[in-house]
């Protein structure tokens, strides 16, 4: 695990933002440059709309397995309480998310990079026991989309808005299946459907290629969590998902030979943890370790995950309504754009 060590100080951050949910800042570590795991300190700490301190879940947190010795595999950077926050070491500056902004070909090939740790970090997580007794509770995204498709979530304004016209214009059966996907994915469905540790927010926005030097990291911690490894792998997916459809750089990449498109990076990611560790291959002896259909079917889980967080913790905006319809026929095609033929 890799933990970082609270300063006395944080001083001035380098780049900060957040939202009603969350806010994060980034500042420069101490001892920068001196050969530490990472050269700068992530806090992440509760928007102004979110009640109570950030906290990594003990029974989650000690399934998290040390990948420093794992040369090509992110380090899963737990956070470390600091002040009601946590804090946690990484080598870079920017998200991956933030990458995907920059036009330049090399920064594609670094998220590529980095998104193959990632893949190899989570399938490492994925393969930790889950010890008898009491169990890790499902990732909180999942639980927030289940309240808010439900009707029970906070009572924000443009959430109960949001909701009123995703009644509208998916209908009850399109709510029906996302809830019966959310349930699907936090729950054993058969003996080839374990539940396992999870991420619970692989992302491009918790994924941190490193500035010049040292290893990749994912930042991990208060969204830990147990269900089926789909739900992770369908996450970060999602997020390409999304990305296609709302950046026009990245429509761009589908007609440009010098940026990698979303499609590519959903096959770097998918073969890497299919591949579980190795630089090469594709799958091993029995097939892919995970469901592609519900792999899919996550990826809409995280779109609509996102959609409705917006309402709830930030405000209302008519850009929702493309939303709705966009994860409308994300519902209806059950996210297979998110799983490029050829690598399931």
């Amino acid at each position: 695990m890799n933990v970082a060590r609270p300063p006395t100080v944080l001083g001035d951050p380098v780049a900060a933002y957040g939202t009603g949910l969350q806010v994060t800042r980034v500042h420069q570590a101490p001892d920068s440059g001196l050969g530490g795991t990472g050269d700068f300190l992530w806090w992440h700490g509760p928007g102004p709309r979110r009640i109570g301190p950030l906290r990594v879940p003990a029974l989650a947190a000690a399934l998290v397995p040390d990948l420093e010795p794992a040369a090509g595999t992110a380090l899963l950077a737990t956070g470390t309480p600091y002040g009601d926050g946590l804090l946690h070491r990484a080598a870079g500056s920017a998200s991956a998310a933030a990458w995907l902004r920059d036009p330049r070909p090399q920064a594609g090939r670094l998220v590529a990079h980095s998104l193959a740790a990632a893949a190899r970090a989570l399938r490492a997580l994925h393969g930790v026991p889950l010890p008898p007794g009491p169990q890790p509770p499902p990732p909180p995204g999942v639980e927030r989309l289940r309240a808010w498709a439900s009707g029970t979530g906070p009572p924000a304004p443009a959430a109960a808005r949001l909701r009123r016209h995703a009644r509208e214009m998916w209908g009850g059966d399109r709510t029906e299946r996302l809830l019966g996907w959310a349930d699907d994915a936090v729950r054993p469905s058969g003996p080839g459907a374990p539940v396992v540790p999870l991420h619970g927010w692989a992302s491009t926005g918790s994924l941190v290629p490193p500035r010049s030097r040292g290893r990749v990291a994912l930042l991990t911690g208060e969204d830990l969590g147990a269900g089926r490894r789909e739900l992770d792998l369908g996450w970060m997916l999602g997020d390409l998902v999304e990305l296609a459809w709302s950046s026009p750089l990245h429509r761009a990449a589908g007609e440009s030979a010098k940026l990698l498109s979303v499609t590519a990076l959903q096959r770097v990611f998918l073969g890497a943890y299919d591949a579980d560790g190795s630089e090469g291959g594709d799958h091993g002896p029995a097939g892919p370790v995970y469901d592609p259909v519900a792999v899919g079917r996550c990826a809409v889980l995280r779109v609509v995950t996102h959609m409705q967080d917006f309402a709830t913790y930030c405000e209302w905006s008519d850009e929702l309504l493309d939303y709705l319809a966009f994860t409308a026929e994300l519902i209806d095609e059950e996210g297979r754009r998110a799983v490029p033929r050829g690598v399931s």
